[in-house]
């Protein structure tokens, strides 16, 4: 893994913006880049957030705010899954132990 760390020229809102990051990292920050430039266009092209700080913070909220809820959803997704897991795995023994009594 090459761990060296290189700059990298990435664009928001006809910004340019040189970031270091290692070789590995650097499609994800161009994916993150874009992705950041689109929210930002959308608020600036909105017209509701007038400057560039303003609008990043927007932007950062809006990301943040849909972060959270999608962790929720996982969370509670992963408790409904565990739930399943833990049912199916009764049913299982449940029947694993009807199975041997009939083979005695």
């Amino acid at each position: 893994m090459n761990a060296e760390l290189r700059p990298v020229t990435i664009t928001i809102l006809d910004k340019e913006y040189l970031i270091s990051c290692r070789e590995d990292e650097r499609e994800q920050l161009h994916e993150a880049a874009a992705f950041l430039n689109d929210k930002m266009g959308e608020l600036k092209s909105g017209g509701k957030v007038v400057g560039i700080e303003r609008i990043a913070v927007m932007a950062a909220l809006n990301i943040a705010s849909e972060l959270l809820s999608r962790r929720a959803q996982n969370e509670e997704m992963s408790h409904s899954v565990d739930s399943v897991l833990r049912r199916l795995s009764s049913k299982i023994d449940a029947a694993l132990r009807n199975g041997n009594r009939t083979e005695m």
